[in-house]
């Protein structure tokens, strides 16, 4: 893990050098002040040289200045580092966040993968920034006052030496158990996250049932776990400053008692004697911070922890070895012998065999929960098959690379996803590099130029967190015209009017209609009746393909597809 996290120092080296190089520099400054005060009681004093008294004071003064411009840069500039750090640790996981499949986010709770980029590496500039610094510093810091002690006065240095195996004790016992600690209030904050998100998220359906009470009582749960596991961490940082404060001040008593008389028996200069207590502030400052680093550095390590668990989740699915582009598609497809299933030994689609002509219409009907939808989710690999291949243009699409394949297919959904932003900048999505003058075509395709037309700020209008200012069948316009405005030669519908009313219906199957003129359409409905002039008709069933053909031709087989629209009909 160390290895690891210094990794991430190497293209920053220069900063780390200012960094460290300025940190070293007021080390030794503080080191020297206690000698100079020595000479100054023991030597300047007893000589009553006023002028040499003044000299040395100013002379003080400007280490001490000094030394103050060296803390800026160390504070400013070691922030700085940190600030990288933290900042390319958090680009990386949202890049890997990007690689990772359907199959990874269908387990996952926004709010715990949202903690895992924010609150999760927080802590992660600050112990950048004071991790090596502060252990290289009270390295250099204990060893040069402990030498210099020793060169004051050996017994009283042992004495004072004491003080280091309980330091050590406390750094063991309560750092591990900090570090634990904050990995639990990282996890509690997610889970909370994720509360909040589903309670915003669902606000009408939660006001539609009155159920703000459970609500409030939830959160209320995820709450109270966080506050008493945060409660804990502060319970053992009060222990751990306790007991460091406390052995240290013990020391430091008997330093001042055993040194009072050896300066007595005249065995330590009265000058000696404070240079000595200056250096045991010196030696102990260091010590000190072990508070601080049993609060700081176990936040930073369980982020970082967690942090590297996220980037070992390898992806289930990527490029393999050898893939390329894809060539433009016309859109012939094939599925051979196609299986899949979510988990292992529990198949949703077994022994699939279909072939659909480039610019074909083909409408996949059956019992919900079938597993039409899984069906052609296989095709932009959404998820990979188990066994057997599917094939566009007679390439197996694991040749081609994803991002490749995806371009080339354009997706319209139920749930239409929409983007908190502008109508404009929402139907740019379908492709970044469009001109003005294509979007508004996309626009007038999708009908909805009428629309636009009537919104005081026009393609500029704000339309909230996923659309909330449309209506269904305005999001879905919106939709039709981002897939208008990508122009895929494979096209994927899955129920997307099914939500709506029958006259809004009507009219967006005009627009999907346009949309899939010459492409290659992959269409789910419920509503049969909206896919009768479908090129043909597939009847999934638990065992594979049921039945195909046109409307036509499946109503006199008087079979599967027969009975689903008979049950439609009959109320």
């Amino acid at each position: 893990m160390i290895k690891a996290f210094l990794a991430y120092y190497r293209p920053h080296r220069g900063l780390l050098a200012l960094d460290f190089g300025c940190a070293v520099a007021s080390g030794l400054l503080e080191l020297g002040f206690p000698l100079a005060v020595r000479a100054y009681v023991d030597q300047l004093l007893p000589r009553g040289d006023w002028l040499s008294i003044a000299l040395a004071g100013a002379a003080l003064l400007i280490v001490y200045l000094l030394n103050a411009g060296l803390m800026a840069v160390v504070t400013y500039w070691g922030h700085v580092l940190g600030i990288h750090i933290e900042t390319e640790m958090r680009r990386k996981a949202f890049d890997h966040l990007q690689l990772l499949s359907h199959r990874f986010y269908d387990g996952q709770k926004t709010g715990h993968l949202v903690a895992r980029v924010t609150k999760d590496l927080e802590e992660i500039g600050e112990v950048a920034h004071h991790g090596p610094e502060d252990l290289l510093i009270a390295v250099m810091t204990l060893a040069g006052a402990f030498v210099l002690m020793v060169f004051v006065h050996p017994p009283l240095a042992l004495i004072s030496g004491l003080v280091f195996p309980i330091a050590a004790w406390v750094a063991a016992r309560y750092g591990g158990a900090m570090t634990r600690n904050w990995q639990q209030q990282y996890s509690r904050v997610g889970a909370f996250n994720a509360r909040l998100e589903e309670a915003i998220g669902g606000i009408r359906v939660v006001k539609a049932f009155a159920n703000e009470d459970h609500e409030r009582r939830l959160f209320a749960r995820d709450n109270e776990r966080y506050r008493d596991t945060k409660l804990a961490a502060y319970r053992l940082m009060a222990a751990a400053l306790s007991i460091n404060y406390v052995g240290m001040r013990i020391v430091q008593v008997v330093v001042m008692l055993a040194g009072a008389a050896f300066v007595v028996r005249g065995e330590l200069s009265p000058g000696g004697f404070v240079g000595f207590l200056l250096l045991v502030g010196v030696l102990y400052r260091p010590i000190e911070k072990i508070g601080a680093v049993v609060e700081t550095y176990p936040r930073g390590i369980a982020g970082f922890r967690r942090y590297q668990e996220l980037l070992a989740i390898r992806p289930d699915l990527a490029d393999r070895s050898g893939a390329v582009p894809a060539p433009p598609l016309r859109g012939t497809i094939r599925f051979e012998n196609v299986s899949f299933g979510y988990r292992p030994g529990l198949p949703v689609l077994r022994g699939i065999d279909l072939s659909i002509p480039a610019g074909q219409t083909a409408a996949f009907v059956g019992p919900s929960g079938i597993g039409k939808t899984t069906l052609l989710s296989l095709v932009p690999r959404f998820y990979d098959v188990e066994t057997g291949r599917i094939t566009i243009d007679g390439i197996d699409i694991r040749d081609m690379t994803l991002e490749s394949l995806r371009s080339q297919i354009g997706i319209v959904q139920q749930d239409v996803f929409l983007f908190a932003g502008t109508i404009r900048e929402n139907i740019a999505y379908g492709r970044l590099d469009a001109s003005e003058a294509e979007i508004v075509e996309a626009t007038r395709r999708a009908q909805l130029g009428e629309v636009i037309a009537e919104m005081p700020e026009g393609l500029d209008t704000v339309i909230g967190e996923r659309g909330v200012k449309l209506s269904g069948g305005q999001k879905q316009r919106l939709a039709i015209a981002r897939i208008f405005l990508k122009d895929p030669p494979i096209l994927i519908l899955d129920e997307a009017t099914s939500a709506l009313d029958t006259e809004t219906e009507r009219e967006i199957q005009a627009s999907l209609l346009d949309l899939a003129r010459g492409r290659t359409t992959l269409v789910i409905a419920h509503r049969l009746a909206t896919i009768r002039k479908a090129d043909r008709i597939v009847v999934v069933s638990r065992d594979g393909i049921g039945e195909q053909g046109s409307h036509e031709a499946l109503l006199r087989t008087d079979g599967a597809y027969r009975a689903l629209l008979d049950a439609q009909v009959m109320p």
